[in-house]
């Protein structure tokens, strides 16, 4: 799960980050951080829709390169 000090990183930071939900990369989610609770982040989307999704996904920059998970 991700850590709050991590969110925070990245909504203060603007940066964009990656969403990993399984092992297809066509399902990932891009976007920016704009809130989150116990359990569950906003994600805006780069078409400016926002996704809410679980806190249990793997949360990254999208700068960086895709992990493989999943083999």
């Amino acid at each position: 799960m991700v850590s709050e000090e991590q969110l925070d990183q990245f909504r203060i930071s603007g940066e964009t980050v990656r969403v990993v939900r399984d092992a297809m990369e066509a399902n990932d989610v891009v976007g920016i951080v704009v809130a989150w609770d116990e359990s569950t982040v906003v994600i805006r989307r780069p078409n400016r829709r926002v996704v809410k999704l679980s806190r249990m996904y793997a949360y990254m920059p999208a700068s960086g390169e895709r992990p493989q998970f999943f083999n």
